[in-house]
């Protein structure tokens, strides 16, 4: 079997753009991934272009060459460009390889540990401002079996946060709390804003709450400040979205910087990698808690690897999606309990539409972080999809 084509789909969700990765073979069994990357779309399909001219002609069965390659022939390593190009190249042979032996990729890792994961939700919040809205659309989701929950409560603050802004940030996991109960979790997001000082002092001031934990507390380029933070918070630090590849991660673990680890499949270097993440992980008792705001295809990887390996906690997942989310893959997932169960189709056991995917093309998103409209994350029509 041999390669014989790489494209990339470039699809409009909203508050970013998906794109898609598809590897085509001479035999007629094609792979598909996923490698979005929010805001770098354009230079993302250059990368994958490159990654098309190394590989076109290769054997798509030998994964572990082709992703050494990939990174060693590079030359300029890692970073957010080349680790996705190759995460999402890498997730379609995976896909490609389950479908040619007519088993679920997870099979080939070593076989399931559980039938079904539990998920946490992200985007329950859309369009909310005010701490009692929060607190209603909390209720809501836990009417839906929701039993954890994730979201940004700071504003557009950076680095600093004022007495004011704190409070209201306060106000609104208060209302969300007092609007779930004590049984459901609540996971509280700091996008990499804060400087250590504002990190230690939000992390004292959430305690109250007992979230499950805080995330990303201080900007992912220096982990020595998170570890400030982490060696001072009375309440779990989690981080990694936005590391690359197991050697960031081994940094990570070895300074003792985070309680819970993050890896994004379509970032950190696809299924192999999180995997060898994960393992690491393992070897200092930290639980995996993969990064998954994306789209069907990275969800469908990573609950492959949320079935085997030991030490996965809890997997994050968007509450609903634009309307054609439906359409643009035959994604169908069970969801009972607050858990997800693992899909037992060959490869990923999903399939990119790529007549669909044509219909939205590329749009120009922007950063929502620092504008005060983060909670704009959904259009006036969303879907359900489990």
């Amino acid at each position: 079997m041999k390669i014989t084509d790489i494209k990339p789909f470039v699809v409009d969700c909203f508050r970013t753009n998906w794109v898609f990765v598809k590897v085509y073979t001479d035999e007629g069994i094609e792979g598909v991934g996923e490698a979005t990357l929010e805001y770098k779309e354009k230079a993302l399909v250059g990368a994958i272009e490159h990654a098309k001219e190394a590989l076109v002609g290769k054997d798509p069965m030998r994964i572990e060459e082709h992703v050494h390659n990939l990174y060693r022939d590079a030359y300029w390593r890692g970073g957010a460009v080349l680790m996705s190009a190759i995460s999402g190249i890498e997730m379609a042979l995976w896909d490609i390889k389950g479908k040619a032996l007519g088993v679920p990729v997870y099979q080939l890792l070593g076989g399931k540990m559980r039938d079904d994961v539990r998920i946490y939700v992200n985007g329950w919040f859309a369009g909310a401002t005010e701490p009692e809205q929060f607190g209603q659309k909390a209720a809501e989701a836990v009417k839906r079996g929701v039993t954890a929950m994730k979201w940004d409560p700071f504003g557009k603050s950076f680095l600093e946060i004022s007495n004011a802004d704190l409070d209201k940030a306060l106000r609104c996991v208060d209302a969300v709390r007092q609007a779930v109960g004590p049984g459901v979790d609540l996971l509280i997001e700091g996008h990499g804003r804060f400087d250590v000082p504002t990190g230690i002092k939000i992390a004292k001031e959430l305690e109250q709450f007992k979230p499950m934990f805080f995330e990303e507390p201080t900007p992912p380029d220096d982990l020595q400040s998170l570890k400030r933070v982490r060696d001072r918070s009375p309440v779990p630090i989690s981080a990694g979205e936005r590391l690359y590849g197991l050697r960031s991660f081994k940094d990570l673990l070895s300074m003792n910087a985070a309680d819970f680890i993050q890896p994004d499949v379509s970032h950190a270097g696809g299924i192999l990698e999180l995997k060898k993440i994960a393992a690491l992980a393992e070897a200092h008792y930290i639980p995996f808690a993969p990064h998954n705001p994306s789209g069907p295809v990275a969800n469908a990887a990573t609950l492959h690897l949320a079935a085997c390996c030991v030490n996965f906690s809890v997997l994050e997942i968007m509450y609903s999606d634009v309307v054609y989310r439906k359409d643009v893959t035959n994604e169908s997932l069970e969801y009972a309990d607050g858990k997800i169960k693992i899909p037992d189709r060959p490869g990923l056991g999903i399939e990119l539409n790529e007549e669909e995917c044509l219909k939205y093309p590329y749009q120009v998103h922007t950063l929502r972080h620092y504008t005060g409209k983060l909670t704009d994350i959904r259009p006036p029509e969303t879907a359900f999809y489990f």
